[in-house]
């Protein structure tokens, strides 16, 4: 049997809650219905896509902010 072995594992265990809430928030900016089941299989690939997207680009956004805030350089 093959094991699993995901390297999507958080460095900060306590993002958990952050991360899914964030989730639902760009779901619902997308128009996307995520299933209550917590299911994916039955989502279309495209929307999935564009939810972990959005998330992938919101990240970015707030870490630019947080390096920009602490450094004091700005460009």
């Amino acid at each position: 049997m093959a094991q699993n072995r995901s390297s999507n594992t958080l460095v900060v265990p306590q993002a958990n809650q952050a991360l899914d809430q964030l989730k639902y928030e760009v779901a619902q900016e997308l128009g996307i219905q995520i299933p209550q089941d917590g299911y994916y299989g039955n989502m279309a690939t495209r929307d999935t896509g564009s939810i972990g997207g959005a998330i992938t680009r919101r990240l970015v956004q707030i870490a630019e902010q947080s390096l920009a805030g602490q450094s004091g350089f700005r460009s």
